[in-house]
Formats: C-alpha cells, structure tokens, sequence
C-alpha cells in the first residue's frame, strides 16, 4: 500500500516550465536569437545552471555568469506575477491523505516562494522540501529522493515519484523507486512527443491528476 508520495515540483506542483521557456526566449530574443518558448521546454528537469550552459555553448555566448543571473532575475519577475498550480495539483494535495513530500532540482528558497505563490505552503513542512543544493549530485542522480527516503525513514515499497521529465524518471529509479510520469502541465502539449518518458520507462504516464489515485491503489 502506497502511504508517502514524493512530488518534484516544477512542472509537476507549480506550471512553471512554461514561464522558465518564456524567460529564456525573451532574453535570446534580445540578444538577436530567436527561438519559440516551446523550444526551452526540452530543458525540464534540469538545473537552470545546465541549460545555460549548453546554449552558451551552442550560441557562443561568453559570459555565461551574467547569462545565469539574468535568467534567475528574469524568471523570478515572472513567477511573481504568472506563476499558477498546474492544473489539478491544488486539489490533488489539499485533499491528500498520504504523506506528502517534494524532491526537487531546484533551490528551496524558490520552492517556497512558489508554494506561497499558489496557496500550498502550508501543506508542506520544511523538513519535507529536499532541494538540489541538500545533496552532493541533482537528478538524473538519485541523491535527492534518496535523501527523502533516509530523512523520513520511508518504505520504499510504500512509496511513489511523481515526476514530469526524463531526467526526473531516471532519478526516481536509480532511488529504487516506483515512478508515475505526469503530463499535465502546460509544457506537455498536444505536439510535443512523450519519446523520452517512453524511453526512460516509467511504471505509468498519466497527463491528469484525477487518474492518480487509480493507479495507486492498484500498485
């Protein structure tokens, strides 16, 4: 019986893949590259610092530092005014009854700001938040939700990730643990191919959180 779920949480709690793509495409746009918001949604899972670099090394930008921080000043102006749950996620988590956590490749200052933004702060204790700079690799290494695993004394067996991206999927079976791929943020839409959930081989993609529970308690 599944008692704890692990959520990441760009793009599995908060919408914000999309914003991130908007971010980056308005800030090539300036600098004379033009590329369309869904092309950065190839990037989800990653750490914003990974993405920077390889299009810095793609687009022969040299000062990738000042690249880095003015993504982060970019996407956090965004966040603050656009930033949304993904759809079905705040009814999903209020009327949980499981134990509920958050493994994420992103900083926890900015999970909590984003929690806060969508009205779920108060659903997740601060112990329960593992953020990528907690341990020594970030997904697609299992370091983090192993870190949820030993900080919490969980059953792995009685365990379940929910992830949106490949390099998520990778993380949460390397851990040893069962993972349901989740497409319903906006970054998922109707033309972009699921090949590389496929291809990382999650045990189910759903692309609505009311299918979740099913699921569950057929595992």
């Amino acid at each position: 019986m599944i008692k704890n779920i692990i959520f990441d949480f760009d793009g599995v709690i908060v919408d914000s893949e999309v914003l991130v793509g908007r971010a980056f495409s308005k800030y090539l746009k300036n600098l004379g590259h033009n590329f369309e918001e869904k092309y950065f949604f190839q990037f989800a899972g990653q750490k914003t610092i990974e993405s920077v670099s390889y299009l810095s090394n793609k687009l022969s930008i040299k000062n990738q530092e000042k690249f880095y921080n003015d993504i982060l000043e970019i996407s956090a102006e965004i966040f603050s005014k656009d930033l949304e749950a993904v759809n079905g996620a705040y009814d999903y988590i209020t009327n949980s009854k499981k134990n509920i956590f958050i493994g994420s490749n992103s900083m926890k200052s900015r999970i909590n700001i984003g929690l806060k933004k969508v009205g779920l702060d108060k659903y997740f204790h601060q112990d329960s938040i593992i953020s990528f700079e907690m341990v020594k690799k970030p997904k697609p290494y299992p370091d983090i939700y192993l870190k949820v695993i030993e900080m919490h004394n969980l059953n792995k067996e009685e365990t379940i990730v929910i992830e949106d991206s490949s390099v998520g999927v990778t993380a949460a079976k390397k851990a040893g643990i069962k993972v349901i791929a989740l497409t319903a943020g906006s970054h998922w839409h109707q033309e972009r191919s699921k090949k590389d959930l496929i291809v990382s081989d999650p045990f189910k993609i759903i692309q609505d959180y009311k299918l979740l529970d099913n699921i569950i308690l057929n595992l």
